[in-house]
């Protein structure tokens, strides 16, 4: 049974009509990103809100665009109002995934190809929903059975947690990433199966010495999506996190080794081969899988910690 979370996760073999989709999903990422050109103008500055909204209402409407929003569960309007409400409502916060205006419209428009894939999935609306999902496999009965290739930790829950992970960040900076945790240490098996791929392919690019793959986020609640929002995080809704498909990687702390561009070439590399919408959002990589990313696995565990 171990051999399973190991096993090669690759396109499949696509058909005409599967590499057109491929196709018009290169063309709206490359219709992002010359909307991006056009917000930031000639002198390279963010537009004011009221500015970029002129803009996207204006762009949005184009057919690069049309094709991916029009197929969306909600539809093209829909998309484009909810789009144009997070402009309005962007915050400018220093934690935030969204540095600023422009990055969070990037963001809210690349996760516009998860909702195209997912969308149509009942999220996992409440924390005990994520909990008790028979979906979602427990990560810590892996770990500790040597199946993950990736490193992850706990989100601190108590108080003598939080002081001994702030004792940490003090005696040995860098030593692991500033990040809060997961909250819920669980994800979809052929996530898991993906992200073990990725962290082997990681690990045969990086320069000697560098840690492996660190996930800094999986499976998350709606309610707990909502919760991240009010403090400022850019936290979409909907969300491929909250159906069980995203994870968010470390990018920055991989920088002090030299890492951090290996990671980028082997999650654009998926990306270009049509298994992963990737997504930068600063400090962590967003990526979420395409559905049919990977082959059909023959074998998987029993769920939540049993035996199988």
């Amino acid at each position: 049974m171990a051999g399973w979370l190991l096993s090669d996760i690759r396109a499949d073999d696509l058909t005409a009509g599967e590499i057109r989709r491929l196709a018009d999903l290169a063309a709206y990422r490359e219709a992002v990103a010359d909307v991006l050109a056009e917000l930031a103008g000639p002198d390279g500055e963010c537009p004011k809100a009221a500015v970029a909204e002129r803009i996207l209402t204006r762009r949005l409407s184009g057919p690069e665009f049309a094709m991916v929003l029009s197929a969306t569960p909600e539809g093209e309007d829909a998309v484009v109002r909810r789009v144009l409400r997070e402009v309005r409502s962007c915050q400018d916060i220093a934690h935030s995934s969204a540095a600023n205006l422009a990055v969070m419209i990037r963001i809210t428009l690349l996760a516009q190809i998860e909702t195209l894939w997912w969308g149509h999935l009942a999220p996992y609306e409440s924390d005990a929903d994520v909990r008790d999902s028979a979906d979602l496999l427990d990560l810590d009965g892996l770990r500790r059975d040597g199946l993950l290739l990736f490193r992850y930790r706990r989100q601190a829950s108590t108080l003598l947690a939080r002081a001994a992970r702030l004792a940490e960040r003090t005696a040995a900076p860098g030593r692991v990433p500033e990040t809060a945790g997961l909250l819920f240490p669980c994800a979809r098996p052929e996530l898991i199966v993906l992200l073990n791929q990725i962290a082997a392919d990681f690990t045969s690019l990086a320069p000697p010495g560098s840690p492996p793959l660190w996930v800094t986020s999986l499976a998350r609640s709606v309610a707990h999506q909502r919760h991240l929002r009010d403090l400022g995080y850019a936290a979409l809704l909907p969300s491929a996190h909250c159906v069980g498909y995203a994870a968010d990687i470390e990018m920055t702390w991989l920088r002090q080794f030299g890492a951090d561009e290996a990671l980028q070439r082997v999650l654009l590399e998926r990306q270009h081969a049509g298994e992963l919408n990737v997504i930068d959002e600063g400090q962590a990589w967003h990526i979420c899988m395409r559905p049919g990313a990977g082959r059909a696995l023959r074998l998987l565990p029993g769920r939540r910690g049993s035996s199988g």
